[in-house]
């Protein structure tokens, strides 16, 4: 496991479907997120068991608290390629209970140092919303920087257009 002062990553496990499931179904957890259709219980029970396992190109891992082990999210590297020594960071919090205490800082600053330390990444890079003003303090908090912007790219559930920032933190960058 990849631990850093308040969480641990793991890898996700077949319990944890409930989890995922009540947290897509939130609007205030989805609100900065891109969604799919809507999906039941089933489905993404489903999914998860055709889940391919953790690899180079994409990882996965649930975020639990070290205190608890309560899992309180997700977070990944997708689309990692050992040729170009890049990737690309997703993360959300599901557990609102836990937005603001420094869990995803931490989250991130593990995740960045497992890419850099153990994939050997040289870059890694997310999108975010303009709008979406917490996981814009974070990032930039640890090191990332806006390297472009996306004009009217994210559809909110409110039906309006939002900008989106394309951000990176390269190897030696962390905070």
């Amino acid at each position: 496991m990849l631990t850093g002062e308040l969480i641990r990553l793991r890898p996700l496990e077949p319990e944890d479907v409930d989890a995922l499931w009540r947290w897509h179904n939130d609007p205030e957890v989805m609100r900065w997120l891109t969604a799919d259709h809507p999906e039941s219980l089933a489905q993404i029970r489903k999914r998860f068991e055709e889940k391919k396992p953790n690899r180079y190109e994409s990882v996965v891992f649930g975020i639990e608290t070290v205190a608890v082990g309560t899992l309180i999210g997700v977070i990944g590297l997708r689309d990692a390629t050992p040729e170009q020594g890049r990737a690309e960071l997703d993360i959300y919090l599901g557990e609102k209970d836990h937005w603001g205490g420094g869990y995803g800082t931490d989250a991130m600053r593990v995740i960045c140092r497992y890419g850099f330390d153990m994939m050997r990444l040289h870059m890694i890079a997310l999108w975010v919303v303009a709008g979406n003003e917490a996981a814009l303090h974070v990032y930039k908090k640890i090191g990332f920087q806006v390297d472009g912007r996306h004009r009217q790219s994210f559809r909110g559930q409110d039906g309006q257009w939002h900008d989106e920032y394309l951000m990176s933190l390269l190897e030696g960058e962390l905070r």
